[in-house]
């Protein structure tokens, strides 16, 4: 019966993910030649992070006099508290600078002075380096220059509502990805003779965070189920003031950063002091302390008794005038009035929330996972930040990482996949270039289009049988399991951490995953509620492992993984830790290897 109602399609690059990263793979494997189809769980370049983004990307765009490539990498690896792999710290501040100017000449619109950009400065960095657009339009702006570029491109089919759940691996080689076609319930095939894994982060895995609803770590888990190597885990960002009260409707909750860079807005404790001097970082109204200490700060201060009302620390803005308020954020100040928001007057509440994910797949300079056609690209990449991220680097990150994994991708199709025929390659192209035509290709649409392509791979139709009835308990409420995994990750797995509260969240994990682990006990349907709930919680479920294991194995202190059980840095840590998946049963694996800098920070 499942094989009845699958579908399949064929190409030669899959791009998993349709932000940031996602867009410039598939731009870039299809500008050298490859066939690509874009896939996403949600609205192809309106889901995601980049499009919530709403700050800043760094890149070292001012004359060389002023600023270089060196400097911004030498910021990056300080941030990174050792931690970085600097070949690729280095490709994302190189690779990141062209990529910033190539979106300047698809008419992003990067705010300048005259003929110039207009770098402003961010927390980290040594000197005025970010670009933006201007009245927090940066991360929409690059997803509809993205998604522009996508329709221009020849040879790329976007499939939005497609939620892929593994990664099919023949002869130890990446050779597809199977899932479930949202709108109706099918399972579905696509096969790909490369897959690039841009499908972000995992900050969904706490209650409060910063990003889509779709950034559960499915980039991770479908590394691990494919054979790839996980580093860095432990290492979750925490944004210091993402909004708390008063109640904001249709603004971003991290929409504070900007205006601290721009005008210097004064974090201060429940008695209306300035706080941060007292944990070692000397702020003075600037905001050029990193993300970790100023959510170390505001943390102990509230943990102490000094928070504000609602559990967090004031932002006040009562030094600016209103006319400094218009001039530096334009429409954004009539959207705050609009929910009875008037910064000269009322201080609001922040509190530390999910942000990004320094950890993720280990990749080398080619973006290459191990896995033989498997690629990953953007926030899905670790190594490249660390211990913690360096303020706008998370964008610069998807640009320069999606568009070197779409060039990979493409010259593996080219010369080591070795299309099967000249035959099959025009059915694709065929299949592509029909869907690349519509508006807005969906799989209903192209399925006679792929009808050409060969039957599923024992070791597809091996993957699909996840995706059958299964005898899931009917006492199992999977969006109630979903909520309690985040309160335990928050919980247990904060920003501050000790060894008996991850233990304790270890089993807790645990105890969920073994209520979940088998499937609903019907086939599903169109957006079916429980089957992506439940879908979601096994990947949650795996990554919040990963995390947590190796949160508990690093008896140290540095970056955004603090343990108040070891305070301080160890330079025996200046390893990264491995997560493996091997074999069956399924059991997650920890290996410490060295990091290839020793430059502390």
């Amino acid at each position: 019966m499942l094989q009845e109602m699958t579908r399949t399609l064929q190409t030669d690059v899959l791009v998993i993910g349709a932000g940031g990263a996602g867009m410039y793979a598939a731009i870039e494997a299809a500008r050298r030649g490859a066939q690509v189809i874009l896939a996403d769980r949600g609205l192809i370049g309106r889901s995601g992070a980049t499009v919530m983004a709403q700050m800043t990307v760094a890149a070292a765009t001012a004359e060389p006099a002023a600023d270089s490539v060196e400097n911004h990498l030498a910021d990056t690896l300080r941030a990174g508290r050792g931690l970085c792999e600097p070949e690729l710290s280095k490709l994302l501040c190189e690779e990141g600078l062209a990529c910033v100017r190539e979106m300047d000449a698809w008419g992003v619109g990067w705010a300048r002075q005259g003929e110039q950009f207009s770098p402003i400065m961010a927390p980290g960095h040594d000197r005025a380096r970010c670009v933006y657009v201007d009245f927090l339009n940066t991360g929409p702006a690059v997803s509809r220059t993205l998604r522009t570029q996508v329709i221009r491109t020849p040879g790329v089919m976007r499939v939005g509502d497609l939620c892929l759940t593994d990664v099919v691996i023949e002869q130890g080689r990446c050779t597809g990805a199977v899932g479930l076609h949202l709108p109706s319930g099918d399972p579905i095939v696509v096969q790909a003779h490369a897959v690039v894994l841009a499908c972000g982060g995992l900050t969904r895995l706490y209650a409060r965070n910063s990003a889509s609803a779709n950034m559960g770590g499915d980039a991770y888990a479908l590394a691990l189920r494919a054979g790839a190597r996980l580093i860095d885990m432990e290492f979750v960002q925490f944004f210091p003031i993402g909004h708390l009260a008063p109640r904001m409707i249709g603004m971003d909750p991290i929409m504070w950063d900007p205006f601290r860079y721009k005008l210097g807005g004064r974090l201060l404790n429940g008695k209306m002091e300035e706080f941060t001097h007292r944990y070692g970082a000397v702020d003075d109204g600037r905001y050029t302390i990193t993300r970790d200490q100023a959510t170390y700060a505001i943390t102990k201060e509230v943990e102490a008794g000094r928070g504000s009302p609602h559990g967090g620390a004031w932002l006040s803005f009562a030094h600016c005038s209103p006319e400094q308020l218009k001039e530096a954020f334009g429409p954004v100040i009539g959207r705050l009035a609009k929910n009875g928001i008037d910064l000269t007057k009322t201080p609001i509440e922040v509190a530390p929330i999910a942000h990004y994910h320094m950890g993720g797949i280990a990749v080398d300079t080619a973006m290459s996972t191990g896995v033989p056609g498997l690629y990953a690209a953007g926030e899905a990449v670790g190594g490249a930040n660390g211990a913690n991220r360096l303020s706008g680097n998370a964008i610069t990150e998807a640009f320069a990482f999606g568009r070197r994994a779409g060039a990979s991708a493409a010259a593996y199709v080219a010369n080591v996949a070795n299309v099967a025929s000249a035959a099959s390659a025009a059915s694709a192209a065929s299949a592509a270039s029909a869907a690349s035509a519509a508006s807005a290709a969906s799989v209903a649409n192209v399925a006679a289009s792929a009808s050409g392509a060969p039957e599923p791979s024992a070791a597809a139709r091996a993957l699909l049988g996840t995706l059958s009835p299964g005898s899931l308990a009917a006492t199992v409420n999977t969006a109630a399991e979903i909520e309690l995994l985040q309160q335990v990750m928050a919980r247990h797995v904060g920003p501050f951490r000790t060894g008996q509260g991850l233990r304790e969240g270890l089993a807790q994990i645990r105890e969920i995953a073994a209520r979940v682990r088998a499937a609903p006990a019907h086939r599903p349907q169109a957006f079916d509620p429980e089957w992506i709930d439940w879908l979601d919680l096994r990947t949650m479920t795996l990554v919040a492992e990963a995390v947590t294991l190796a949160a508990i194995e690093r008896t140290e202190s540095r970056g955004a993984h603090q343990r108040e059980d070891y305070p301080g840095l160890d330079d025996t840590w200046l390893r990264h830790l491995q997560v493996r998946l091997p074999g069956t049963p399924a059991q997650l694996t920890l290996e410490s290897i060295p990091v290839a800098s020793k430059e502390a920070a």
